[in-house]
């Protein structure tokens, strides 16, 4: 019986999880010390060697919002065992970048017996694809920019792609990671954070500017992205732009 969560780690998993180059890999204990990584995730850290995140904590390793999101995250999870799948997030890259990642957690045990919980978060920068594919989702994005606001439905979507919605959804997928309506979203989302950090429109205004119902759904819905409220995110960006001054 494995004892510990590293013991329920096979050697071979770890061993391929070290090639992955933009999917950051770890694995925490009960009590939110991490026990492995890969050298994606030690990069994301900030840190130069596992070394220097074996034994640590969130807290130890990330700003503070982030770090408590992660622990909610991970304490939701761990409480429930229900997994963590694909969840679409706003996570600052090596070198300081915001990016969108999507993020999956499952509970490690062994023999009835819950030892901790491994999560991978995967960078959703454009994969290669071809001159055609990467046309038809240009013109998608051109349409889900010129509603702003307004919805935007799957067929439309598709009508812009000039492809059918299911391979659409392939097509998605297959460059972003996201589901059309994950895309649509994540625009949202974007625009919501261009509209804090750059402009002094109350949050109710950017969320009526950036397609959501009201406030309290773009509160709730940047939250879960971001691990930030829109206040929050607006705070920190001002504080980013008066250092860079």
């Amino acid at each position: 019986m494995a004892t510990t969560l590293l013991d329920a780690l096979a050697p071979a998993t770890l061993a391929l999880l070290d090639q992955l180059s933009g999917t950051t890999f770890c694995a925490k204990d009960l009590g939110g010390r991490y026990v492995a990584a890969n050298p994606a995730f030690v990069a994301r850290a900030g840190r130069s060697s596992v070394r220097e995140v074996v034994g640590r904590r969130a807290e130890d390793l990330f700003v503070a919002h982030l770090a408590q999101h992660y622990e909610a995250q991970d304490a939701e999870v761990l409480t429930t065992g229900r997994p963590l799948h694909r969840s679409l997030e706003l996570i600052v890259r090596p070198g300081g970048q915001a990016g969108w990642y999507l993020t999956s957690k499952e509970v490690v045990s062994s023999q009835g017996v819950v030892l901790g919980l491994v999560s991978v978060s995967e960078d959703l920068r454009r994969r290669d694809a071809d001159d055609a594919v990467i046309a038809s989702l240009e013109r998608v994005a051109a349409l889900v920019e010129e509603r702003g606001a307004g919805p935007v439905r799957v067929q439309d979507m598709a009508r812009a792609a000039r492809c059918s919605a299911s391979t659409l959804e392939r097509r998605m997928r297959a460059v972003y990671g996201l589901s059309p309506q994950q895309y649509v979203l994540r625009c949202r989302v974007d625009r919501a954070a261009e509209l804090l950090a750059g402009t002094r429109h109350s949050i109710a205004e950017v969320a009526h500017a950036s397609g959501f119902y009201d406030q309290s759904v773009l509160t709730r819905t940047f939250g879960r992205l971001t691990g930030e409220t829109p206040a929050q995110f607006r705070r920190r960006s001002a504080g980013g732009a008066a250092a860079l001054g």
